[in-house]
């Protein structure tokens, strides 16, 4: 399958210049089958390819070790995998080692990184590795008849009865609110940075609030819907993936009103192994090891030249396109994260959220 981009990305590989000038580099990730997918696409391939060895160190957030080693002038981490809003801080503050994207390995076709990566993946200081979202999940055991198909008919709760989970942040919920209300997920940002959109917002969650079940930590809307406390719930669409094909629970999920967001790569400044840690970053965000990854997780590559080389779950049956962030149809009417906005609106935001949420 798809040998031809193969040989051809082999051939490119082949033709890149590693450096023996260390033995090994430091990766910072988030631990988890996510750590996992990073180890079986990047570091093993890296390894054979170069001889240098990687280091694989599990974080809560790893944006956090990262600033306190800059901070205290003692940085042992080489690459680290974090969000973007921390890159674009951690960039400004100077942190951040820049990357210029012309350095980074074309398409196979030739496209340069430039047109390849998808938008908002190429930061001065950052590259995208995959793309993830928060999207809708309902339990298929609780409705009877037609199922729910939007973000309309989650705030529909007399047709479609039962708990709704929400995670308890103004960030994920918010948008949720609008497009249920008909607002265009092109539209979202423009309503939210005004007053009469914002109060739109806070009017549609006002109708199912009652019916809310809150949720702060990422394994807890899985639960709720496998206990039955919520019908729907929004959810990480890598989670939910997990749930329904490895632990075969009946749940389906909703791409209608999709938020959008992705990681990054970034080299902090006094890194140990610069030139290692520079070359891994290039072989990781190529497109077969981007493509590579989702056999073991269900992200999207943040590389368009990708899509067409994703293939099987790990299980070797089930097909992992349909199940990207990034397919055509989860694509419809997605909202991507834009983290310029959540810094100048984000503290507002979270004091009117927690006010209401405080209200009767």
């Amino acid at each position: 399958m798809h040998v031809k981009s193969t040989l051809i990305l082999s051939t490119a590989l082949a033709g890149m210049a590693f450096p023996a000038t260390a033995q090994e580099v430091n990766v910072v990730s988030w631990g988890g089958a996510y750590e996992k997918s990073q180890v079986e696409a990047y570091n093993k391939p890296f390894a054979e390819e170069t001889g240098v060895k990687v280091n694989m160190i599990a974080a809560d957030n790893p944006a956090t070790p990262l600033k306190a080693q800059v901070e205290a002038g003692n940085v042992t981490g080489d690459v680290f995998d974090i969000e973007v809003s921390d890159a674009i801080r951690l960039c400004d503050e100077g942190a951040l080692v820049e990357i210029d994207p012309a350095s980074l390995p074309a398409a196979p076709d030739g496209t340069a990184a430039t047109e390849d990566f998808v938008d908002g993946a190429l930061l001065d200081c950052a590259v995208a590795n995959i793309v993830w979202g928060t999207v809708i999940s309902y339990n298929t055991t609780k409705f009877e008849g037609d199922a729910p198909t939007s973000a309309v008919d989650f705030f529909d709760t007399e047709t479609f009865p039962g708990k709704r989970g929400l995670p308890k942040n103004p960030k994920r919920t918010l948008y949720l609110a609008l497009i249920a209300d008909g607002v265009a997920a092109a539209d979202v940002y423009d309503e939210l940075g005004s007053d009469e959109g914002v109060e739109r917002a806070f009017a549609k969650l006002d109708t199912i609030k009652d019916d809310v079940v809150w949720w702060e930590a990422g394994a807890q809307p899985v639960q709720l819907l496998a206990d039955g406390e919520v019908s729907m719930t929004t959810v990480y669409n890598g989670r939910i993936f997990d749930a329904m094909v490895a632990e075969g629970q009946p749940f389906e999920v909703i791409w209608d009103g999709q938020y959008m967001d992705m990681d990054m790569f970034v080299i902090p400044k006094g890194a140990p192994n610069p030139e290692a840690a520079m070359d891994y970053l290039k072989f990781a965000t190529d497109t077969q090891r981007l493509a590579d990854q989702a056999k073991y997780i269900a992200y999207g590559p943040a590389r368009k030249s990708s899509a067409d080389l994703v293939g099987l779950y790990q299980d070797g049956e089930t097909e992992m396109a349909p199940h990207m962030p990034t397919s055509p149809e989860a694509l419809e009417n997605a909202v991507m994260d834009d983290p310029e906005f959540w810094a100048d609106h984000d503290a507002e935001l979270s004091e009117r959220f927690n006010a209401w949420l405080a209200a009767s």
